[in-house]
């Protein structure tokens, strides 16, 4: 039981007349009997209220997605036979953060509500959402009532498996095209697939003059590409992977992109695999087609996490090239902050050509890009520091994207908000370019 601020109120009266009778010897008794009232009536009105008069029943999915607004739904259930005000929180796991806590619901007697709220996890594994706290005010309104409803759901947090099921919507609605720009296939045609109406992104070339008027409307030939190719997901899971952006680490962002692509690429007949590294082997998914290819992946990647410890490359190439034998497209996340670590990149890279086809993802840092943006009025000498600071780091990956793209490798530097659109593009340019 919590006080109500009505009791703390009624409280202060026989306070107020208990100074008064410091004056006035005739204001004790008065005084006494209003001390007696107000404890007998808080005394009944907890009594009253001490049977629990509310239920609560939780509706979430078993599997989240990290970094999403995950729906959580509370179905609430009153034994009252009065009018309820009821205020409802959850207890929710380590590592997540939720919009819309705590609830409010109007319950009429023996009535029910619905309520919701989203939890946005932080970090994947195995956790579970807790109990229930649930309060209301008691029947005099003297007190408020406080539960503690014990439940327990067990949730997985994965990597963004919504991506996934929004993609496959849009999918069935054939507009692939409204969340990426990958069906502009320069020069890539290489077997025909089916007839459909024409969009904006497509090339005048793809128009199919002969269809378009019979049926009266810009219709688009759309042409398959070269499938049972080999995809493999290489993980940087090393100390410079723990830095956050918009709220998730890196590998996270590496992580929600390698799922996305490995769906799209599996669903057109690709095979796709993953292999995670720091400063030994974290975990290995050899290249496999089919539905549950993307499982696999997802399974292979749930329980990494990046850690403090500096990433061997030396050691992760040579268990793809003991492992992966054939012509394969290497999509590398990492991220280099040295000239060491570069040139250790830079050979190991040069090692996999020609067999393979190395993809280097590399994040940029966006609080480094602000920096060089035009500032407004003069600037300070520790801003210019600062500025010329963060020149010098942009100048520096420059040259390493220079020593890359020598090598032979294909390279994607993007700021980590808009690395899986970007990577998508890239994989189906490279398709499309028969590069592979």
């Amino acid at each position: 039981m919590i006080p109500a601020r009505s009791l703390v109120m009624l409280a202060a009266v026989p306070v107020v007349l208990a100074l008064f009778a410091l004056f006035d010897e005739t204001l004790l008794w008065p005084m006494l009997a209003t001390d007696v009232v107000i404890i007998m009536v808080a005394l009944v009105d907890g009594a009253l209220a001490r049977k629990p008069l509310v239920k609560v029943t939780r509706q979430a999915r078993d599997v989240f997605s990290i970094g999403r607004r995950n729906l959580v739904t509370l179905q609430l259930r009153s034994l009252s036979r009065r009018r309820l005000e009821v205020q409802v929180n959850d207890d929710l796991f380590a590592h997540a953060s939720a919009e819309g806590l705590p609830l409010q619901a109007t319950l009429p007697s023996h009535g029910r509500a619905s309520v919701s709220y989203h939890v946005v996890p932080g970090r994947r594994g195995a956790y579970a959402l807790g109990d229930h706290f649930v309060r209301y005010a008691s029947p005099i309104g003297l007190w408020t009532r406080q539960l503690r409803i014990e439940a327990t759901h067990p949730v997985k947090v994965f990597p963004d498996v919504q991506a996934v099921r929004q993609y496959e919507l849009l999918a069935r609605q054939n507009r692939e095209q409204s969340m990426f720009r990958a069906t502009r296939r320069r020069g890539g045609e290489s077997e025909f697939e089916r007839l459909r109406e024409y969009q904006r992104e497509d090339e005048y070339r793809a128009i199919d003059w002969k269809a378009t008027a019979r049926r009266g409307k810009l219709i688009a030939r759309e042409y398959q590409l070269e499938s049972n190719q080999s995809l493999l997901f290489m993980l940087d899971a090393g100390r410079l992977m723990t830095a956050e952006a918009s709220g998730m680490s890196l590998l996270d962002h590496a992580l929600n992109a390698t799922l996305m692509l490995s769906h799209i690429a599996s669903q057109n007949g690709d095979r796709v695999g993953l292999l995670s590294f720091a400063d030994k082997i974290k975990s290995y998914a050899p290249p496999a087609s089919g539905a549950r290819a993307t499982q696999r992946i997802i399974h292979a990647g749930y329980r990494l996490h990046p850690e403090m410890v500096e990433t061997d490359y030396r050691r992760a190439f040579e268990q793809l090239s003991a492992r992966v034998r054939k012509r394969t497209l290497v999509v590398l996340f990492t991220q280099v902050a040295d000239d060491t670590s570069a040139r250790e990149l830079l050979r190991m890279t040069r090692g996999l050509l020609p067999r393979h086809l190395p993809l280097l993802v590399m994040f940029r840092d966006v609080d480094v890009d602000k920096m060089l943006e035009p500032h407004a009025g003069a600037c300070s000498d520790l801003q210019l520091y600062q500025d010329a600071a963060a020149a010098e780091v942009v100048s520096w990956r420059e040259r390493l994207s220079r020593d890359l793209k020598r090598q032979g490798a294909l390279l994607l530097d993007v700021s980590p908000k808009k690395l899986t659109p970007q990577l998508i593009n890239r994989y189906v340019d490279i398709k499309a370019r028969h590069l592979l």
